[in-house]
């Protein structure tokens, strides 16, 4: 009967960090379990590809420990299905026939590391740190992003026109009657524009604009 994955960290699980681990090797998931579970990580084992992915993910930090060669499919082979399904996660590859060809071929993919079996236990500590910083980054930008795009979609259709004219660098005046408006009501989309996206001066509301990607399609004036 395959292994039934399972939680090796006593912490909560709601919010930490986690280590998923692929491989058919029995002894090699209790190893990893062991030596990742001592640092005080939360540890996902799984004997297959097919058990991690119908296993529920969190919205936390995580990264995926991969054997190379899995019974029936490749690690390599695996990865590339991960990227086609969208599934964004910081993956250390490991194996005991590495070659060069599939280090490059695995690091091209988007591997953040390759360790050969065996490996040392502090090499593969250092793995899983800079790889789950990696993804604690990610998580972080996303969520950063959502937050932009639910401000700018609070912003009224003539908010989101004099937001599109501020951000090209045009005075208020000069808004004004680009939208037939008066000064002072374009002042006050304007205030309101920037209240409602938090920025702090014209400055942050282009960078938020950028990071948005409006700059190609502001809202047009009618």
């Amino acid at each position: 009967m395959p292994a039934i994955s399972h939680s090796t960290s006593t912490t909560s699980e709601s919010n930490t960090s986690i280590v998923y681990v692929v491989d058919d090797d029995e002894s090699m998931r209790q190893s990893l379990s062991n030596l990742l579970s001592s640092v005080g990580l939360r540890v996902e084992v799984f004997e297959s590809s097919q058990q991690f992915l119908a296993f529920p993910k969190l919205d936390v930090p995580s990264c995926l420990i991969l054997d190379v060669r899995l019974r029936g499919e490749s690690g390599l082979t695996f990865q590339q299905n991960l990227l086609r399904t969208g599934l964004t996660i910081p993956i250390l590859f490991m194996t005991g026939f590495g070659d060069m060809e599939m280090s490059v071929k695995a690091m091209k993919a988007g591997a953040v590391d390759f360790l050969p079996k065996p490996f040392r236990q502090q090499d593969m500590l250092d793995a899983v740190t800079q790889a789950l910083a990696k993804d604690e980054k990610r998580i972080v930008a996303e969520h950063a992003a959502a937050d932009l795009r639910v401000a700018y979609a609070s912003l009224t259709l003539r908010e989101q026109q004099v937001m599109a004219l501020v951000v090209t660098g045009l005075l208020n005046k000069q808004i004004a009657s680009e939208l037939n408006l008066s000064e002072i009501t374009v002042k006050v989309h304007r205030a309101q524009a920037m209240k409602k996206m938090t920025a702090r001066s014209l400055a942050d509301l282009i960078h938020k604009a950028d990071a948005l990607g409006l700059n190609s399609q502001m809202v047009k004036p009618s």
